[in-house]
């Protein structure tokens, strides 16, 4: 077991046992850890750090890693409760094929996880680029059956009404969310993790573009600011956890195609913030010619989220679980 932390007073101690956060006990394996701060989760307004991104090697068994993962923050049971409902939110913005667009044996293993963690009811939410059909995308990259077979509603949000909301950010101030976000339970975030031509990089925070309408994301999004804008659009959700497919990247490109690496993890945290600056810095670790070329809290997107104090704020925010 690895354990890395910047910025907090710990205390190891070589003994079977557990992590405590405050009143919490949660299970790391053979470590123990006293850690001094407490994090508030999406449930606040404001959560304060310090905010736990897992990180674990995935191969073959995609379950066992996301298991493995949320294992380190403690199970499934400290996010979702017996009763749920609960939206995942997969990347269908195209139906390119993974990393651009969800693999659904990934969305698969995480409904099922969840289901096994005492959800009622599943639901599987997004809305493909302007003039595609969700519909068709989810068909063609296969997540159709799968949602069959987990009992879930999949629901495309181009084929439902779409709501004026205001926004808590600054340059994006309002916009039209899909209507079946308004009764989407608790949101799990399943992002992918590539680069992205105009916003630097596609994680956690950029995914719920899907949940925005897509004429939307020309005439609002796109025109200026659109990195501060990512952010001031996900300052609009609350989820209570993400976990992160980034056992293949893009690390040029992005989001329909780029060079392919294979960094073979899968992370989890209940801070979009947090793991998007987790998983930047795994993008920065190849060469490659990208926008990425500005320290990670240098980035607009996690400049812009310290402003709105969406979570976490600096590295010194950000704890690194890894097994």
């Amino acid at each position: 077991m690895c354990l890395y932390l910047r910025g907090l007073d710990l205390f190891f101690f070589s003994l079977l046992g557990v992590m405590e956060k405050g009143k919490e006990l949660i299970r790391v394996g053979e470590t123990v850890c006293l850690m001094k701060q407490v994090t508030t989760y999406a449930d606040s307004s404001h959560p304060v750090g310090p905010f736990p991104v897992s990180r674990v090697s995935a191969e073959k068994d995609i379950r066992g890693a996301i298991d493995k993962a949320v294992g380190l923050l403690g199970d499934f049971g400290s996010f979702i409760k017996r009763g749920d409902t609960v939206t995942i939110k997969p990347n269908l913005n195209t139906a390119d094929p993974y990393p651009a667009s969800s693999d659904p044996l990934f969305i698969k293993a995480l409904g099922e996880a969840i289901l096994e963690a005492g959800a009622s009811k599943l639901k599987i939410m997004d809305s493909s680029t302007i003039r595609t059909s969700t519909r068709k995308v989810a068909e063609k990259i296969g997540l159709t059956p799968v949602a069959e077979d987990l009992g879930a509603e999949l629901i495309y949000l181009d084929e439902h009404p779409w709501v004026g909301q205001r926004l808590p950010g600054v340059y994006m101030t309002s916009c039209d969310i899909g209507e079946p976000v308004m009764s989407m339970g608790k949101l799990v975030l399943a992002p992918c993790l590539k680069t992205h031509r105009l916003a630097r990089f596609t994680g956690a925070m950029k995914l719920l573009v899907g949940m925005m309408k897509p004429s939307h994301r020309v005439r609002k999004l796109h025109l200026r600011k659109l990195q501060q804008k990512v952010t001031d659009l996900a300052s609009y959700f609350q989820p209570a956890l993400v976990v992160m497919d980034a056992r293949e990247v893009f690390v040029t490109g992005g989001p329909t195609n780029g060079q392919r690496e294979h960094p073979g993890v899968i992370m989890a945290s209940p801070d979009m913030v947090a793991i998007d600056a987790v998983g930047v810095e795994i993008l920065q670790g190849y060469k490659a010619k990208n926008k990425l070329n500005l320290p990670v809290w240098e980035m607009p997107q996690f400049e812009h989220a310290s402003k709105l104090r969406l979570g976490a704020r600096s590295a010194d925010d950000v704890i690194l679980v890894e097994a």
